[in-house]
């Protein structure tokens, strides 16, 4: 018998496969990435298709294929549809799918992630929020998630000797993958200077300190 899996799920990617199928890049809560095939959903009337498309989180059921995931049911939970009114959020939105389809390859489960993208989509459907804060969501996310992925920028001292920053001369240096002092510019010329200001947003966005940011 064929083990049915159930999960939930944020779809950040599809394309067409075939005459009527479609195949969905989904983050999933308990498998991480995934692409599951929702064959002949392009047809006018598949059931599936109210319940998954590109940037929903839905809850999604599949089964293991010889060679993919095939989709036997889903049930949107929240879709980008409350956000045709609002293009700017809509613009975040697909930045965050371009993120994750550049970055997430293979299967492999991370809560962590995709607790991160429920956060963020939680403070998009916040509808109280300003038009100015949305690039700060995507900010928050971006930081947020690279570091997730092990691309941690190093802010809290120096990447070179690991002493304390003097905030009034703090420099970035791709060469050692974070900020360092005056002293570690001298043997990085090619180190940017950084308001110092700029270091403590960045440092409050990887706190997960939203109230404050």
């Amino acid at each position: 018998m064929t083990q049915k899996h159930k999960t939930e799920g944020f779809v950040f990617k599809k394309s067409e496969s075939g005459e009527s199928d479609i195949i969905f890049s989904v983050f999933t809560k308990d498998f991480g990435k995934i692409d599951v095939k929702g064959k002949a959903i392009r047809k006018i009337n598949s059931k599936l298709k109210l319940g998954l498309d590109l940037s929903y989180f839905s809850e999604i059921e599949f089964v293991q294929g010889k060679s993919q995931k095939i989709l036997t049911d889903a049930t949107a939970i929240k879709t980008p549809k409350i956000f045709l009114k609002t293009p700017k959020k809509t613009e975040i939105i697909f930045q965050i799918c371009s993120l994750l389809d550049g970055f997430i390859k293979g299967q492999e489960e991370d809560k962590k992630t995709f607790e991160l993208i429920s956060e963020v989509f939680d403070r998009l459907y916040d509808f109280s929020l300003k038009e100015e804060k949305y690039q700060t969501i995507y900010q928050y996310f971006f930081w947020n998630f690279i570091s997730l992925q092990g691309y941690c920028l190093q802010v809290k001292q120096c990447a070179g000797c690991h002493e304390k920053l003097d905030p009034d001369n703090v420099y970035f240096s791709t060469k050692e993958g974070g900020t360092i002092c005056q002293n570690c510019f001298l043997n990085d010329k090619k180190a940017k200077k950084v308001d110092a200001n700029v270091i403590k947003i960045i440092r409050i966005m990887l706190s997960r300190d939203w109230d404050t940011l």
